[in-house]
């Protein structure tokens, strides 16, 4: 599980940290900066994929010039924040009951023919260090701490792919040079770097939705039964989630609470050429077809599809989840998410702007939310937990809630006061 990740120099960010938890809710202004921290999980994920620097942030093409990659948004200078020469991101796990830190530091030279190139990275399993890497002149080494007295060095060849991606290859090589008979003292580290793997497992299990509803209306092949990042495939998965009477009973029911449609079942019709469209019956006998469907149903179809698949995992990562929602129904779409991601251990995050998602959040949600405010007559932005800001916690209770303080500006507001506050502190 995905405990923080912390931007240095990333966009907008200067140094910010954001705290992650089974249910993860970001709010703030238009152009704060949340879309920033999606980029910053996205070149997570580009490592966990196994590519380039230069893959990840220009995009890459796979067989017939068909692109298997969208690049991180903006310019290749704009990924470094303003006047900087490199960026790091640092992401904090809970894993085998351990906690771990990932570390990549990357740099920027505008001058050179590939421009980003590595300069850090560190793996750390309660601060014990499983592997470094150090540049030295315009090389760079791997270091394996073996023992705790030998340290395993080597050089890299690759000076644009992340270490953690090919760490395994490594091993596999260089593991005859392990000690047979490991101490008490070292026993764990040789056991550890083998458990890297699954550190790579929850990077590359992300997904970023942002479902479209024409996409959504369109019939899928059969087989293709994962859910695209813009829903596509939606007719297959929801299929297969229907093979299972139980599974099925519970789409149906929440559908049902979701929009003003009476759903008592599912068709998935082949047309000619075998693609399997999709239908839904309603108890009155009306059948609707995708294509006629309302882009807030279909939207709701999708996570509906995510959250109640065979075997979900991993991080999902939605724009604007409550998107085509009715504000009275806002809490039954929070406690699904809310419910789904405990049940099946799997994380969520979204950003929003609905006021009436705020004031329906659990206590788990509420600790695990935070507002992005970019600071006045500044380009940076900063993130706070809105639990920590000023009285968050009794005026959550109160008549307005967070939603009514969201509408005010008051989450903006407490926060840059809090900062200018701090600020004075520190110049007395």
């Amino acid at each position: 599980m995905i405990t923080s990740i912390r931007l240095v120099d990333f966009k907008n960010f200067a140094d910010e940290t954001l705290r992650v938890g089974p249910f993860t809710v970001i709010v703030g202004a238009n152009a704060s900066g949340k879309s920033n921290i999606r980029d910053a999980f996205r070149f997570l994920h580009g490592i966990g994929r196994g590519y380039t620097l230069a893959e990840i942030l220009g995009g890459k093409y796979g067989g017939g010039g068909q692109r298997e990659w969208e690049p991180i948004r903006g310019a290749a200078n704009e990924v470094v924040r303003f006047g900087r020469a490199q960026f790091s991101l640092e992401v904090g796990f809970e894993l085998y009951c351990s906690k771990w830190h990932y570390l990549i530091e990357v740099g920027y030279d505008p001058a050179s023919r590939n421009r980003f190139r590595l300069l850090k990275e560190k793996l750390t399993s309660d601060e014990e260090t499983l592997f470094e890497t150090r540049r030295s002149d315009d090389q760079l080494e791997l270091r394996l701490p073996i023992t705790s007295e030998t340290v395993d060095t080597l050089p890299l060849p690759h000076l644009d792919r992340p270490t953690l991606s090919g760490l395994q290859n490594i091993l596999k090589h260089r593991w005859h040079e392990l000690p047979p008979h490991p101490s008490p003292s070292n026993r764990s580290i040789p056991l550890k770097l083998i458990q890297t793997n699954r550190i790579l497992d929850l990077l590359d299990n992300m997904h970023f939705l942002e479902p479209s509803p024409d996409r959504m209306r369109e019939p899928s092949f059969p087989g293709a039964n994962i859910l695209g990042d813009s829903g596509e495939n939606l007719p297959t998965v929801l299929e297969g989630i229907c093979a299972d009477n139980t599974r099925k009973e519970i789409l149906a029911d929440w559908l049902s609470e979701l929009t003003p449609m009476d759903v008592a079942d599912f068709k998935f019709p082949r047309d000619p050429s075998g693609r399997i469209h999709l239908t839904l019956c309603e108890k009155n006998g009306r059948k609707v077809s995708a294509y006629s469907a309302s882009d807030g149903t279909l939207r709701f179809l999708a996570m509906l599809a995510v959250l109640l698949g065979e075997k979900p995992k991993g991080l999902y990562f939605f724009e604007e989840i409550d998107t085509g929602i009715h504000p009275a129904r806002q809490w039954l779409l929070l406690e699904l998410i809310e419910k789904q991601a405990a049940k099946n251990n799997i994380q969520i995050m979204t950003t929003t702007h609905a006021p009436d998602l705020l004031t329906f959040v659990n206590d788990s949600t509420f600790e695990n939310m935070s507002v992005v405010c970019r600071l006045e007559d500044s380009h940076d932005s900063i993130i706070r937990s809105v639990a920590e800001l000023p009285d968050a916690k009794k005026l959550r209770q109160s008549r307005r809630g967070l939603g009514g303080l969201l509408t005010e500006g008051w989450l903006e507001t407490a926060l840059a006061f809090t900062e200018n506050y701090d600020d004075a502190e520190g110049d007395e």
